[in-house]
């Protein structure tokens, strides 16, 4: 049977099953043999500290315990609650109405998306698509596009790829949500904002981004899922994909 582009499916899976025995896939994080491309090995597997329910409905940090059990509660949407807040989020709501991520940002996560960002190691974001499908769910039933954060191009000259790009055109491929990859413009480089505060950052990226001209109608009623590999939560938390 042929595949809609016409090449023949049995000979394409032989031709990537060759292609595993000549040069067996690693774990994108520590090169072990795995099964498949972008999969990791077991014990990373179980280092991976993945974000869920329970969770703060705006950060989606995840909760030691579930502070409202019942799904009619006092926090519950159907009451019209916005859901339960973690403290960070009660001392300073962000801007934007909600954030889901993967993981929380720490030693092994850290590795994993310095491998990805900086490592060359593309393989991993089928993965890291579906992993965030899973953990984003509640905004993907809301949205209508799906819009990576821009490299400015002199930093995607050096890079050769945008991380975010990746993985969004993976999360479409889960969601089958529509991806404008270059709604979003750089105007200008900006200096990495790791070590920098909630107002350094506001400052640094004041008039840095701008939605390209040519897309500005794409943006006409529509819910915009924007995707980034790391998002800064408060000054000490972070969370990855």
């Amino acid at each position: 049977m042929a595949s809609p582009g016409g090449s023949p499916r049995p000979l394409r899976q032989w031709a990537g099953q060759a292609l595993n025995l000549l040069l067996p896939p690693g774990c994108p994080v520590c090169d072990a043999v795995v099964e498949k491309a972008g999969a990791l090995c077991g014990p990373c597997w179980r280092q991976v500290d993945f974000l869920g329910s329970p969770q703060c409905s705006v950060y989606g940090l995840s909760f030691e315990f579930d502070p409202d059990p019942h799904p009619n509660g006092p926090y519950s949407h159907a009451n019209g609650s916005d859901g339960i807040l973690c403290g960070a989020c009660i001392r300073d709501r962000p801007p934007y109405e909600r954030a889901r991520a993967v993981t929380a940002y720490g030693d092994f996560s850290r590795r994993m998306v310095l491998a990805f960002k900086h490592g060359d190691r593309t393989d991993a974001a089928p993965a890291f698509g579906k992993w965030l499908a899973r953990a984003g769910k509640v905004l993907t039933a809301e949205a209508d596009l799906i819009v990576p954060v821009p490299l400015h191009w002199t930093r995607l000259f050096h890079r050769r790829y945008n991380q975010a790009v990746l993985v969004v055109r993976a999360l479409g491929r889960e969601t089958e949500l529509k991806v404008v990859p270059d709604l979003l413009q750089r105007r200008r480089k900006t200096p990495p904002q790791v070590r920098m505060g909630p107002a350094q950052r506001r400052r640094n990226l004041r008039g840095a981004l701008r939605v390209h001209p040519s897309r500005r109608e794409r943006l006409k009623d529509r819910r915009v899922l924007l995707v980034d590999d790391v998002l800064t939560l408060t000054r000490v938390v972070r969370v990855a994909f």
